[in-house]
């Protein structure tokens, strides 16, 4: 049986679904609805297997052990922690993580 984990956003990582919302809003409410359903679903499909995704470059200066998950041009950027992915931040791919 799969091991199911609970995905949780932080209150940071909402902001940046918001900006990227209104970004993308600014041309085409109907784009920003559908792009930020699919970021979404990408973000929540994180309840199995979260550790598929590759550890972050930015770990070895934060002494972290994030991962993230690219998504087009953007990166979730989460953590894990026994049952619970904890998404940190929805940043621009080209971007590194500021903690």
């Amino acid at each position: 049986m799969t091991k199911r984990y609970k995905v949780n956003l932080t209150l940071l990582a909402q902001k940046d679904l918001d900006k990227i919302y209104y970004y993308i809003a600014a041309d085409s409410v109907n784009n920003a609805r559908n792009f930020i359903l699919e970021l979404e679903t990408r973000l929540y499909s994180l309840n199995v297997n979260p550790e598929r995704h590759p550890l972050i470059s930015e770990n070895a200066y934060f002494d972290t052990d994030y991962r993230h998950l690219i998504y087009k041009k953007y990166r979730i950027i989460y953590r894990i922690s026994e049952k619970t992915v904890f998404i940190l931040r929805v940043i621009q791919g080209a971007m590194l993580l500021e903690v």
